[in-house]
């Protein structure tokens, strides 16, 4: 496969940009096209799980993204009513990974880091690609009128991604029906609900609501209550409202940032065709409940490189069709389902389920073992190796 000209990318969120860090640092040549006009900095993910931290760990991006976030070394799923609590600690992964915690930082540290390292020129913004085409012995891309060719092309461009549909992949599964609220203040939860984590999951009558410590605030997600509209859900004063039912201290509370999304349980049915890829949200979409889906595409991005990579030095392209066969059933097994039983467990209402689900997850975090093996999973190393012995297995 000739690679004479540039691997093109869609889309500059940190995976994107994880995938054009790794390609140029190996010399390949990229351009990567971004349709906002910067960074975004919007409330998106802010958990990096340890494997992340290790992928990133050589180059001094963990370092920066340390000095930038919050160490958190352990998390938390309890009732509000009675502060009855599960609390795992990573310390027990202190044998399989560099960094036996959760990182909370927010995903745009990430992309800044990533784009510092990348050489002038390689990402250009406010440039939304509106046609892209696989060609005899390339691809092209449409953008602001121009066509733009390249070696391969990769659509790290999210859910609605245009790549996805030119690869004509199915958005395979569906949206959950509740809308979710994230919202951050500098409230000091941590002087009214005793025990806190800097990442808690918490069950409070009729729902469910979830703090996460930021260096210098607090992340909230609530969902709207029945018979809200989402616009009526968002407002000033029925975040304050929602809060003060589970901290009355909150009336004054300060809302700094807030955003309202759906949330979905998708992954497509192929991740390439041809020289066309797709990685990250344009390849699946899960339930944010345990902090997967920036770090499984950063997944992608590192997977997808390495065989880039090899393919640039020489190596026979059909290397290039372990990605989907490596990367897919992970995301459909490991991130997805692990998301989605992470939100079914959330949703309980039933106050003797959610007692039966506590009382299992209190045994689980105080069996240093069984601690371990469910942290191996929901800390995603688990996936990771899954993967690595499914690209073992298709290599044989």
């Amino acid at each position: 496969m000739k690679m004479d000209k540039p691997v093109l990318i869609v889309g500059g969120g940190p995976v994107g940009l994880t995938l054009a860090w790794r390609l140029t640092e190996a010399g390949v040549p990229v351009r990567v096209f971004e349709a906002e006009a910067e960074i975004p900095d919007q409330l998106r993910a802010s958990t990096f799980h340890p494997p992340t931290l290790d992928m990133f760990d050589a180059s001094g991006i963990t370092a920066e993204l340390i000095d930038r976030g919050r160490i958190t070394p352990t998390w938390q799923i309890r009732m509000h009513v009675t502060g009855e609590r599960a609390e795992f600690d990573l310390g027990v992964l202190k044998d399989d990974t560099a960094h036996p915690y959760r990182l909370q930082c927010r995903q745009a540290e990430l992309s800044r880091a990533l784009h510092r390292r990348l050489p002038e020129g390689t990402v250009t913004f406010g440039a939304e690609v509106t046609a892209v085409a696989e060609t005899p012995g390339g691809v092209q891309l449409t953008v602001g009128g121009e066509t733009v060719e390249g070696s391969l092309l990769i659509g790290c461009d999210g859910a609605r991604s245009i790549v996805r549909e030119a690869i004509g992949a199915e958005w395979e599964g569906s949206t959950y029906p509740e809308n979710t609220i994230l919202v951050t203040t500098r409230f000091p939860f941590e002087d009214h609900l005793s025990g806190l984590s800097g990442v808690n999951y918490i069950w409070k009558p009729g729902g469910t609501y979830s703090l996460l410590r930021l260096p210098d605030l607090w992340r909230i997600s609530l969902h709207p209550q029945d018979g809200q509209t989402p616009e009526d859900a968002l407002t000033d004063a029925s975040i304050l409202a929602q809060t003060q039912a589970v901290v009355p201290a909150a009336q004054d509370m300060e809302i700094i940032e807030k955003r309202i999304y759906r949330v979905h349980r998708r992954v497509a049915s192929a991740y390439r065709r041809g020289r066309l890829f797709i990685a990250g949200d344009a390849a699946h979409l899960n339930s944010p409940k345990g902090g997967m889906g920036m770090n499984g595409g950063v997944h992608d991005a590192w997977d997808l490189a390495d065989r880039i990579i090899e393919v640039a030095q020489g190596a026979a392209p059909d290397i290039l069709d372990g990605y989907e066969r490596t990367r897919r059933p992970i995301a459909r097994d490991d991130i997805v389902a692990q998301a989605d039983a992470n939100r079914a467990r959330m949703n309980a209402t039933d106050p003797q389920e959610r007692a039966a689900h506590l009382a299992r997850l209190q045994a689980i975090a105080a069996d240093p073992a069984k601690a371990r093996d469910f942290l191996l999973r929901s800390s995603m190393i688990e996936g990771l190796q899954r993967a690595r012995n499914l690209a073992q297995e298709a290599a044989e």
